[in-house]
């Protein structure tokens, strides 16, 4: 299933280089965003934070407990009359009454605070010092030098170009809080650290911050959601793309950041029968559903396949997935209508009548595994016939059940255009799940830029399907690749055929040991780099001798023969060989170099309209 990680779809934070705490280089936008993450700056009903206006006190002082221990504390009601100008109702009197309290700030002689003031650098610094522990006695000099200089001295005026006297903008204040939250207070804490937050090399774990303040699971009741906040300027991203609310389905999952005025939707689901509940329906924490295992989130999911709950073992549902591949919700199979596209792996008659079938499925009588475009295998349980293996099919799962059928081919050629966006005058959507197949079916997930550049006949596509944008989402490949087969490097052959018998001994080395597999074939291979196909069984159905060449440049990506640049598969196999001996040991690309090693490359000369990578490399130290 897909693996959703939050801190991958913040698209607006690049978190810099880590520096140490007295020489920060946090860029602007990451100070921003992990200021307004923690709701110590808010914008506007339409999410402007203003960055340019002057702060004055009032406002200041709210930023202070919205950075501090007491941010929680402030309820919604109005506060009292402190001072002449500061009325009860006044919408900061609480936040000026706390900070008051607490010591960071003061009134005027006169009996005012003067909340609508515009607060200077060197008022702002002795607010906060205070805040950090710094009384009187660890300061040198007098008001305001002395404020302004320990100020500097522990870092809290870092990467801002202010003098004495000048009035804070928004924009500074977001660099001065940030500051804030990393440098130490009076007692050699980092300030950051006392308030929960995670700091490293002098900067906020952003990614922790948007996690703790993210409000969710959430499931769309409609295709609209209800949100705590105006959805103007409202950032919204589907399936890990920019997206529109107008996107939202019924059944969606979500999650919202009110700080960040950021929505998160998935419509990740998954329907099938559901056929075990682990460990007990008294305490569930997983189920198993088209032969997949999924851990339970939230404890509606958890009450609805409980002993309590509405679902048991043999009934048709449908998963609603969130952001981690979890499960949400659990819903009736009837309410959300699911097509799987594949491969058949296997397909039986099963038992009778399993024990735990419910009455919905106690008519099953073919059990049938696809691997799906996904990349994941799904077990699905309906009538009608045994399918074959290797068929391309499609899963309905309706009101009525499931329904397998073989697909009619759909052919498309063309080349991939170079950034891999584009094929066969079509887009490829954002989502779009890429099945590479073998006629021994073997398959592997593949993504687009794995086909960047490559030009595809009718016949390397088997099957396609386009969204509601025209674009691919869907595309079943023959053979394309070459990514299905297992490569392999052939140690030795040892031929016991007979006149009678044909049998052979072959070694090779793969994943740091020598695997010893006896066949009663012979195949057309010498020893060196070697593409193995199975049966379903698990034998080796046919062995292809991969093609050599000497490399003279060696690079994370490609490597070069003379004249001649290969590119190196994702999961090329680097093999050390001691020079005089038999031995092969696993090594990795950068422990090797042309300089000290001969290095062979084995690639996959066999045809592919995307192949030729080396797959395999073998060094010898010089």
């Amino acid at each position: 299933m897909y693996k959703k990680r939050l801190t991958a779809l913040l698209l607006a934070v690049c978190m810099l280089c880590s520096l140490c705490v007295t020489a920060r280089a946090v860029d602007d936008t990451t100070a921003l965003e992990t200021i307004r993450t923690l709701g110590i700056m808010k914008g506007d009903e339409d999410g402007n934070l203003n960055l340019s206006a002057n702060v004055t006190r009032a406002e200041f002082v709210t930023m202070m407990v919205s950075a501090s221990a007491y941010k929680d504390s402030i309820g919604s009601g109005s506060g009292v009359s402190l001072f002449q100008d500061v009325k009860s109702s006044h919408w900061a009197s609480e936040y000026i009454k706390l900070s008051l309290e607490q010591g960071w700030v003061s009134g005027y002689v006169d009996g005012t605070f003067r909340p609508n003031n515009q607060i200077t650098l060197e008022e702002a610094c002795t607010a906060l010092l205070k805040m950090l522990g710094y009384d009187s006695a660890s300061l040198a000099g007098s008001f305001p030098s002395a404020q302004l200089s320990k100020a500097s001295a522990i870092g809290l005026l870092d990467d801002l170009n202010l003098s004495q006297g000048d009035v804070l903008t928004r924009n500074d204040c977001v660099r001065l809080f940030y500051n804030l939250l990393v440098c130490e207070n009076s007692e050699g804490t980092v300030y950051g650290t006392t308030l929960g937050y995670t700091v490293k090399n002098g900067e906020i774990d952003y990614a922790t911050l948007v996690s703790v303040n993210t409000k969710g699971p959430y499931v769309a009741e409609s295709s609209s959601l209800s949100l705590p906040f105006s959805t103007s300027n409202v950032t919204v991203y589907r399936n890990g793309s920019a997206a529109d609310l107008s996107d939202v389905q019924q059944y969606d999952v979500y999650y919202y950041n009110e700080n960040l005025r950021t929505v998160w939707v998935y419509s990740d689901r998954v329907t099938g029968t559901l056929t075990e509940i682990s460990p007990s329906r008294t305490a569930p924490t997983s189920v198993t559903v088209a032969g997949l295992t999924y851990e339970l989130e939230t404890s509606t999911a958890t009450y609805k396949v409980s002993s309590q709950g509405s679902f048991t073992t043999g009934d048709l549902v449908t998963l609603l997935l969130g952001m981690d591949g979890t499960v949400v919700d659990v819903i009736d199979a009837q309410e959300s209508e699911s097509t799987y596209y594949g491969m058949v792996l296997s397909s039986e008659k099963s038992a009778s009548s399993s024990s735990t079938a419910s009455s919905s499925t106690s008519s099953v009588q073919i059990v049938t595994e696809v691997v799906c475009t996904d990349g994941s295998v799904r077990t699905f349980y309906h009538t009608g016939s045994v399918q074959s293996e290797g068929r391309l099919v499609s899963v309905s799962i309706t009101q009525s059940g499931t329904t397998i059928k073989g697909l009619s081919t759909a052919k498309l050629e063309g080349t991939v255009n170079s950034s891999a966006t584009k094929f066969a005058g079509y887009d490829f959507a954002e989502d779009v799940e890429i099945l590479d197949t073998d006629s021994n079916g073997g398959y592997a997930r593949i993504y687009p830029s794995r086909l960047a550049g490559a030009k595809l006949s009718g016949s390397d596509v088997a099957f396609y399907t386009l969204n509601d944008n025209d674009e691919i989402d869907r595309l079943i490949l023959e053979d394309v690749t070459g990514d299905t087969a297992e490569y392999v490097y052939i140690t030795n052959i040892e031929d016991n055929s007979t006149d009678m018998n044909l049998s052979a001994v072959y070694s090779y080395y793969q994943d740091g040991q020598i695997t010893t597999y006896n066949s009663d074939a012979i195949f057309s291979i010498s020893t060196g780099g070697a593409a193995l196909y199975y049966d379903e069984d698990g034998s080796i159905r046919s062995m292809r001798q991969l093609s050599s060449v000497t490399l003279t440049e060696l690079g994370s990506l490609s490597a070069m023969a003379g004249s001649q640049e290969y590119t190196l598969d994702e999961n090329v196999q680097v093999i050390l060989r001691s020079s005089g001996s038999s031995g092969y040991y696993e090594t990795t690309l950068s422990a090797i170099n042309a300089e000290d090693y001969t290095l062979k490359g084995w690639y996959d000369n066999l045809g592919y309209s995307a192949g030729g990578r080396i797959r395999i490399i073998v060094a010898t130290e010089k």
